[in-house]
């Protein structure tokens, strides 16, 4: 159940004149009243002496009457909405709905005989239009200021009170979307996405490996952003503000946005408590660092929550920019899942309640971050065989996560986990799958009489694909063959056999890269391993000895170096790396 209130109003009688009509975005049915403040307003669809502008009148009443300041904008309008998989509500309970929303709302509380005017109109199955007027009948005007947070505390009850889908709680973790105006101005200036979303993005990495004032700043710089530190009068930095170089408003002035309005955990303060505490620069060999990072990862995973709620929210944060600076090292084969993934679990990562810093998951996961950070210039983001083991390890972590969540009864957060980590799977399997593709050598292909019935022949039948999943993976085979996912897995062995290549002996390859037996679905993690050798196949083996330029995480995407007290520190991007590249900073 989803209540929407609409902007306010000053015309009464043309709002109600419009839900008793034909309508224009949706076909009114059967326009009816189903509830008003009095049980004795009659309807005027079933009147013939009482009219819509009689009902607009009586509505209207006590604000023509008020004695002090009127309200310029006196029309108080909310939507009540049902997904289409809800069963039909009565105009009996439809009634109750409208009831219970005013007294949440502050126009009509139960027990107070003077509240606001209201009337709730039907013209539709799934859904109800209540209109009010914002002035009390004891010549006072309503108090609205929390309506929209408790008709959704209401809404909620009456999910689980009529069976209906129940649907997520206003907690105040969600993250700030972009509006409509800023994505049709993102249109016009041909960018791929809204302001707003790249430069969420680009302050999250920045905060993520950043270990002081000083050094978050300098990473917004260097990733090409305009920065506006709000300085107190003493001298210390209280706030800031974000925008993108060439995003100005109708006067030719930046577009600002400040931390909070990007997220709730992106305000100065709580950046800061990233590296609050004693310093996290863990002393570790280059030619163990990634090893080492996963080893904490794996350690972390049993530890998180252990030191109770609100340490578990602190373990929960750490493991989030974990993961963003992850999708910043990752290589280009999964580097897309990796970011839809960081981008999922953002909200598993902020906790609906007070967070502690001083668990040691959270420990664990900061040191593990910074140690990804410094990775990428020691070990090289083309070390598959590292990233292989620090993606399984993250699978192990946000799956602990995910259970804590279901125990605190984070219903969203719990959700927004599962979503990255089946991201975060699909990334495993894609890795394997490139892996064995990098040490796959093809079989010298044997010459086949003409006429001979042999897989080989470029037959694309199915019963013929079938067969090759019998001679690959037999002890799966009848699964596999059963399972939803084998019309994409079949499409991708008809690629392969259409490229030439033997589609048996490529799927055994990919099977034999890791167990397959703890699969929900061997068809799709299959698929997902042919879909990593594809591109592996595509890209091409890079040549012996070359490593690709690393990106350092928290700098937009940029190499990194490391300074002399052993941070990283953010240097400019390589010219290659198109993909990470940032926007220009303006002259």
């Amino acid at each position: 159940m989803i209540p929407k209130e609409a902007r306010p109003g000053n015309d009464t009688a043309g709002l109600l004149y419009y839900l008793y009509g034909p309508g224009k975005r949706d076909e009114h049915v059967d326009p009816h009243m189903v509830a008003a403040w009095d049980p004795f307003v009659p309807d005027p669809v079933n009147s013939d002496e009482f009219s819509i502008s009689d009902l607009a009148m009586l509505l209207d009443a006590p604000v023509r009457a008020l004695t002090g300041k009127k309200p310029p904008l006196h029309v108080f309008h909310v939507a009540v909405r049902n997904p289409p998989e809800d069963r039909r509500l009565t105009d009996e309970e439809w009634a109750r709905v409208a009831r219970e929303m005013m007294h949440a709302a502050g126009i009509a509380p139960h027990t107070d005989d003077q509240g606001c005017r209201w009337v709730a109109v039907r013209h539709a199955d799934d859904h109800i239009h209540i209109v009010a007027t914002r002035a009390r009948e004891d010549d006072r005007q309503p108090d609205t200021s929390w309506s929209k947070l408790r008709m959704q505390e209401a809404a909620r009850g009456f999910e689980v009170e009529f069976g209906l889908r129940r649907l997520t709680h206003a907690d105040g973790t969600a993250r700030r979307w972009s509006k409509t105006g800023e994505a049709e101005k993102a249109t016009r200036r041909g960018l791929s996405e809204p302001p707003r979303e790249t430069l969420q993005r680009t302050v999250r990495e920045a905060a993520a490996v950043s270990v002081s004032d000083t050094d978050f700043f300098e990473r917004l710089a260097v990733a090409g952003l305009r920065v506006n530190q709000r300085i107190a009068p003493d001298g210390n930095v209280t706030g800031y503000s974000v925008a993108l170089p060439g995003d100005r408003d109708s006067g030719q002035k930046p577009v600002w946005f400040p931390g909070t309005r990007l997220a709730p955990d992106l305000s100065l303060p709580r950046v800061r408590e990233r590296w609050s505490g004693p310093p996290v620069n863990p002393a570790v060999a280059s030619a163990v660092m990634w090893r080492t990072a996963v080893e904490k990862v794996r350690a972390a995973a049993d530890q998180l929550g252990a030191g109770g709620l609100h340490q578990g929210a602190g373990d929960v944060a750490a493991l989030g920019d974990l993961i963003v600076v992850a999708a910043v090292i990752s290589p280009r084969l999964v580097r897309s899942q990796m970011r839809e993934a960081a981008f999922e679990f953002e909200r598993a990562s902020r906790a609906p309640v007070a967070r502690e810093l001083e668990g040691q998951a959270r420990a664990l996961y900061r040191e593990s971050t910074q140690l990804l950070s410094q990775s990428g210039a020691a070990a090289g983001r083309n070390d598959t065989a590292a990233v292989l083991g620090l993606l399984v390890a993250l699978v192990t972590a946000v799956s602990a996560s995910q259970r804590w969540h279901q125990a605190q009864e984070h219903r969203v957060q719990a959700g927004a986990a599962g979503r990255a980590g089946r991201l975060l799977r699909e990334a495993v399997e894609m890795t394997a799958g490139a892996n064995a593709a990098r040490g796959h050598r093809p079989r010298p292909k044997r010459r086949i009489r003409t006429g001979a019935s042999s897989r080989a022949q470029e037959v694309q039948g199915g019963r013929v694909l079938a067969a090759v999943v019998q001679e690959a993976v037999p002890k799966h085979a009848r699964a596999v063959l059963a399972d939803a996912a084998w019309p994409a897995l079949r499409s991708r062995l008809q690629e392969i056999e259409g490229a030439g290549g033997d589609p048996a002996e490529v799927l055994s390859a990919v099977a034999a890269q890791r167990e397959l037996g703890s699969a929900d679905s061997v068809a799709e993690v299959l698929t997902w391993r042919l879909e990593g050798w594809r591109r592996q196949q595509t890209a091409g083996a890079p040549a012996p000895g070359r490593t690709q330029a690393s990106t350092a995480a928290g700098s937009g995407g940029g190499a990194s170096q490391v300074r002399g007290d052993g941070r990283t520190a953010p240097t400019r991007r390589p010219p290659d790396d198109e993909q990470r590249k940032g926007p220009r900073r303006a002259r």
